[in-house]
C-alpha cells in the first residue's frame, strides 16, 4: 500500500458520512456510496483496532483508482444496507455473500475475498447439554433447530451461506432471535451471556472481537463449524443493479484485476487463531477452484 493510502485509513473509520479527500477527475459528478458494516476483522468501527480491518486496507486503494467518482462512505447496519442496495442509487457494499435472491437486484464483482465460514457459538457451560448436536467437531444445526429446544441469535438480513440460510428458512421463526441494531452481534452475545439465547451464529474472528468489546472472555465461548457447510466463503463487492451500478462494477472489476490481494489476505489471516490461520494460508491457492459463484 502506498504512503498516500495509509494516510487515508483513519479517515475511513469516522462514524457517519465521509466526503472528499480522494483524487477526483474534472468530470467526477457521480457519487458512489460505499456501505460499510462493523464486521471485524474485515471492517472495524470501534476499539483499539479501529480502521485496521482487512477491507479497511482495500477500500482506499479502490477509491484512489476510481477517480471518476466522488466517494461517500456510510456506516450502516445490515438491514439498512440491504434496503439501500434495493434503491435506485449508486451504492456498493465491499463485503457481501452472493445469493440467488440478492442477484435479482444487485451486481457482484467477479473477484472475491475469501473468509472462514460462519459457524455457531455456544457457552462452554452449555457444551454438555449440546453434546447430542456436536458430531466430529461440527454442529448439526438442522437437528438443533428441529428439536425446538433453544433460541438462536442471528443478524437480520445477513446471509450465513447457502446451507445455513436454507436451514434458517425452514426453522420455526419463534426460535430465531433476529437483531436489527447497529451493534447486533454484541447485543446477541450479551443476550447469550444472560441465558436469553443458547447459541449465536457468526464468523469466529468477528465473534471473538465483539466478545472482547463486551467484556466476555473468549475462553467462555466455544465455536463450531456447521455440518454440511464449506469451510470457506467468498465475499464480493456488490452494487445496486442499475445502469450506474453496472457501469461502476465494470470499473471495480478492472481495478480488482490490477490490485494484488496478498496483503489484504495476510491481514485477515492475522486475526485467525493459529490452527485456523494455518489452514487458511495452506488452502489459499484452491479458493477459487470449482466454485459455482460469480
Amino acid at each position: 500500500m502506498t504512503p498516500r493510502c495509509r494516510r487515508w485509513l483513519p479517515q475511513l473509520c469516522v462514524a457517519g458520512v465521509i466526503f472528499g479527500g480522494w483524487p477526483l477527475s474534472a468530470n467526477a459528478d457521480a457519487t458512489l456510496t460505499w456501505l460499510l458494516r462493523d464486521l471485524p476483522p474485515l471492517t472495524i468501527f470501534e476499539g483499539p483496532k479501529k480502521g485496521q480491518g482487512a477491507l479497511d486496507q482495500l477500500l482506499p486503494i479502490l477509491i484512489e483508482r476510481l477517480p471518476e467518482y466522488r466517494h461517500q462512505v456510510l456506516h450502516v447496519n445490515r438491514a439498512r444496507g440491504m434496503q439501500m442496495l434495493r434503491e435506485p442509487r449508486l451504492s456498493c457494499d465491499p463485503s457481501l455473500l452472493w445469493t440467488p435472491e440478492r442477484a435479482r437486484y444487485m451486481v457482484f464483482s467477479s473477484q472475491a475475498f475469501v473468509v472462514a465460514s460462519n459457524g455457531i457459538t455456544l457457552r462452554r457451560s452449555q457444551q454438555e447439554g449440546m453434546a447430542p448436536f456436536i458430531v466430529d467437531g461440527q454442529f448439526d444445526l438442522q437437528a438443533f433447530l428441529q428439536a425446538h429446544q433453544a433460541r438462536v441469535g442471528i443478524i437480520a438480513e445477513r446471509s450465513y451461506g447457502p446451507v445455513i440460510d436454507a436451514q434458517l428458512k425452514r426453522a420455526d421463526p419463534h426460535i430465531l432471535a433476529l437483531h436489527y441494531g447497529n451493534d447486533a452481534l454484541g447485543s446477541l452475545l450479551q443476550m447469550q451471556r444472560l441465558a436469553r439465547l443458547e447459541a449465536v451464529l457468526g464468523y469466529w474472528p468477528e465473534i471473538r472481537y465483539h466478545a472482547m468489546q463486551q467484556g466476555i472472555p473468549a475462553d467462555d465461548l466455544s465455536f463450531y463449524p456447521i455440518k454440511g457447510s464449506a469451510p470457506y466463503q467468498r465475499t464480493h463487492i456488490g452494487c445496486a443493479d442499475t445502469p450506474q451500478g453496472r457501469q461502476a462494477m465494470e470499473r471495480i472489476n478492472q481495478v480488482l484485476r490490477e490490485v494484488p490481494l496478498e496483503q489484504v489476505q495476510q491481514s485477515y489471516a492475522s486475526w485467525l487463531d493459529p490452527m485456523m490461520r494455518a489452514h487458511y494460508l495452506r488452502d489459499n491457492p484452491s479458493f477459487f477452484q470449482d466454485s459455482p459463484e460469480p
